[in-house]
């Protein structure tokens, strides 16, 4: 029997995949409207339309599939109401880089992750790196670039 594995995520992450899911069903619609359009012209096996369309049908049906699977698989996990001294999901924490530079992240789900607003995935190499650790820890980290090394500086739950 296989396991599902659960996706731990923000509430925020999730209502984002909701409203997703809930655009691609709507485009449904107008993909069969494109289709029997297409249809209509004549001669499929020529019909760039046609082809076109059940090309994005077929992606939209992947796409609903996807966020489905995600969704059913969804952990919601609200960050205040965790606490203690070491870094776990939703967890924001202040690192301080080889230059004593502050640089302040979220441990967030796969589906959120943004490094340019400060949110990070569990799964990212920082992300594994950084769970269960706590302040004063020294962390390396191996990225493209080569190893970096942070201090962790502060651990947060808001």
């Amino acid at each position: 029997m296989a396991t599902v594995d659960k996706m731990p995520m923000l509430q925020e992450g999730y209502d984002k995949l909701q409203a997703d899911l809930k655009r691609r069903k709507e485009e449904r619609p107008q993909i069969v409207d494109a289709i029997e359009e297409a249809r209509a012209h004549g001669d499929l096996s020529e019909n760039a339309e046609y082809h076109a369309a059940k090309e994005r049908q077929g992606q939209v049906e992947a796409e609903i599939a996807d966020l489905e699977s995600k969704l059913s698989r969804a952990q919601i996990i609200d960050p205040t109401e965790l606490s203690g001294d070491k870094i776990v999901f939703g967890a924001t924490v202040t690192l301080l880089d080889e230059d004593d530079k502050p640089i302040r992240y979220q441990i967030v789900g796969e589906t959120e992750a943004d490094a340019k607003r400060g949110r990070i995935s569990y799964n990212s190499p920082l992300g594994r790196a950084l769970i269960g650790r706590r302040v004063d820890d020294e962390v390396e980290v191996t990225v493209p670039s080569g190893d970096r090394y942070y201090l962790v500086s502060k651990i947060e739950f808001v």
